[in-house]
């Protein structure tokens, strides 16, 4: 699945918190938008996909251990136990962390948990990506039909990063695999903070800022769409380098952190906070650059939600 999980995201953008059997969800600053025309999420790609049976039922705990982000297992399954902001991302492929990149979502529907399990048909011979775009599509149809939620895209300038190959040319190892061998995920990755490990799966990574980033076969949109969860603006793969690559970094300090790191900070897995390198650096290290530069990136803006009817 190309799950973002094991997330960490920077000051700000912090979606999800976990403490003392308790979850703490911090909303991103509504965003003004322009020049658009409402539709219905199921009328964005292909109005026929459609699971062929979900349950869809509000959380009656929110601890911790309980928690699945939204993952797509083999033979069409979809499950998720995870914040209402978080599926949408999902369903759009949108960074799971506040952005500018998703709007419009009511506060207290921002702050609900639903227990989603869903059956649909995946045709097989289908590479790992596109079951998964399939299964978003999916998951579209379902939040408009159980959540009645209308949608519609924008595309703006604003301020980006754009990723982009440094002087010196790229320093990516190739992955083990090819698309059309890679496996679907037999289990659901693991909540965000968990410890890093080497998925199986493709188009996936584990990891973060405090863990730095691990993959066994990924590409440069799925890099930039991960590394997007620890960004201040949006991350557009402008690299122009096909295939699937292996990747492993060290972990990051986070981008713009105020106040510093106290003296003697540590990560979740032991190191210095202050020894560590910058996002820049890290990707530096591939032979890529965050480059700061204005251009035009997709936004979906929700216009209509509603409590969902249940089972």
């Amino acid at each position: 699945m190309t799950n973002r999980v094991a997330r960490g995201p920077s000051r700000g953008r912090r979606l999800l918190l976990a403490g003392g059997g308790a979850l703490a969800v911090v909303l991103a600053a509504a965003i003004g938008l322009l020049n658009s025309s409402p539709i219905r999420a199921q009328a964005l790609p292909v109005s026929a996909l459609a699971f062929e049976a979900a349950s869809v039922k509000a959380s009656a705990s929110v601890d911790r251990a309980s928690m699945r982000p939204p993952t797509a297992l083999p033979g069409g399954r979809f499950v998720s136990k995870w914040p209402l902001y978080q599926v949408i991302a999902y369903a759009y492929n949108l960074p799971s962390t506040p952005s500018v990149r998703l709007s419009g979502i009511p506060d207290a529907m921002v702050r609900s948990i639903y227990d989603i399990e869903a059956t649909g048909t995946i045709p097989a011979g289908l590479s790992a990506r596109a079951r998964e775009d399939r299964t978003r599509i999916m998951v579209r149809t379902l939040l408009a039909d159980r959540f009645k939620m209308a949608v519609h895209k924008e595309t703006k300038e604003m301020p980006v990063y754009a990723l982009v190959v440094a002087r010196g040319g790229p320093k990516l190892q190739k992955a083990d695999i090819k698309e059309k061998d890679c496996p679907e995920a037999a289990v659901a990755p693991p909540p965000p903070g968990s410890p890093t490990h080497d998925p199986e799966t493709c188009h996936a990574f584990y990891g973060g800022m405090g863990r730095g980033l691990h993959a066994r076969a990924v590409n440069m949109a799925d890099l930039a769409s991960y590394v997007e969860n620890w960004t201040d603006r949006p991350l557009l793969d402008k690299t122009g380098i096909q295939g699937l690559f292996r990747v492993e970094t060290a972990p990051w300090r986070e981008l713009n952190a105020s106040p510093p790191p106290l003296p003697g900070a540590k990560t979740e897995g032991g190191s210095d906070v202050a020894d560590l390198p910058t996002l820049f650096e890290v990707l530096e290290g591939l032979g890529l650059k965050m480059e700061a530069r204005k251009d035009y990136a997709d936004v979906y803006v929700v216009d209509h939600i509603e409590k969902p009817s249940e089972n």
